[in-house]
């Protein structure tokens, strides 16, 4: 198999072997909803195919225990992948879940630092807390960021930098700023039961308004089997930049044998609002 199909296959192995995608003794599958038909038909095809893929199939994702989730497997997922990819866009990049920094949220990262100072106004002063409100301490299920380089690096192949005073206020110069770059926030959706999945779009919006700098990659990563529901993300362009499935391709085939309106699918895809978890570290290095 390819490093990619491998990745893939192994994150697939590792939502078995957590529990995350699994199936209860009435035989539905844990991203099914139990009250629709087509939801449980879908999820079971998908949690068939990717069950009989990943038999025998030993590999697993670094760092993997029996009672990591959704979040935390896609962390996984990305950090080995985007180690694969970095002759693709070199860099020491770091992803992870938020509590690795600590919980600060994106306010840890050079473009919303500035979110902290305002947080921290808004608690000192009661009269300012309404005004300022509590939204800024954006915190994304998983993050990826990348550390500024020093002017060794940067001057590798030629003097580009030195101490003439130019290039004195790109964060990407270690000498202008020591904070991580805030590259992509991911926001993980096993499922889309409920308006709680439209919150990615105000983070979305969050992140768009507060920031200074340029805005990081926004997506969504779903384990969301109708398509219908999907879709409540996915249309639609402005706040995310792509909604990515955890088995698109299982989700395709399981449509097909199902012989259900596969309208609303074929739309967002060809519409460039939907695609598989495979091509998220790929579009990550744009």
């Amino acid at each position: 198999m390819t490093v990619v199909a491998d990745l893939r296959q192994s994150f697939h192995k590792s939502l078995l072997d957590a529990g995350v995608l699994s199936v209860s003794d009435q035989g539905i599958v844990s991203n099914a909803d139990s009250s629709s038909a087509p939801s449980k038909r879908l999820s079971r095809s998908i949690y068939d195919q990717i069950n009989s893929k990943s038999s025998g199939f030993s590999k697993k994702l670094a760092g993997q225990t029996s009672g990591s989730g959704f979040e935390s497997l896609c962390a996984e997922f990305l950090r080995e992948a985007f180690a694969a990819l970095n002759h693709l866009r070199p860099g020491e990049w770091i992803v992870g879940k938020d509590g690795v920094q600590g919980g600060q949220g994106v306010s840890y990262f050079e473009q919303f630092a500035h979110l902290a100072q305002l947080e921290a106004l808004g608690k000192a002063d009661p009269s300012l807390r309404a005004i300022l409100r509590s939204d800024y301490l954006i915190k994304p299920d998983v993050l990826v960021a990348r550390r500024p380089l020093g002017d060794t690096e940067i001057n590798k192949n030629s003097d580009l930098v030195g101490a003439d005073g130019f290039v004195s206020f790109s964060p990407l110069r270690l000498v202008n700023n020591q904070r991580l770059i805030l590259h992509a926030t991911v926001s993980c959706k096993w499922t889309m039961r409920s308006d709680r999945a439209q919150n990615a779009r105000t983070e979305a919006l969050n992140l768009m308004k507060n920031r200074k700098g340029r805005v990081p990659h926004i997506v969504v990563i779903t384990g969301e089997p109708t398509p219908g529901r999907i879709a409540s993300l996915a249309y639609g362009t402005g706040e995310i930049d792509c909604v990515y499935h955890f088995a698109l391709h299982e989700l395709i085939e399981a449509i097909r044998n199902d012989a259900s309106d596969d309208e609303a699918l074929s739309a967002m895809i060809e519409g460039k609002r939907l695609r598989d978890i495979s091509d998220l570290p790929f579009d990550l290095t744009m």
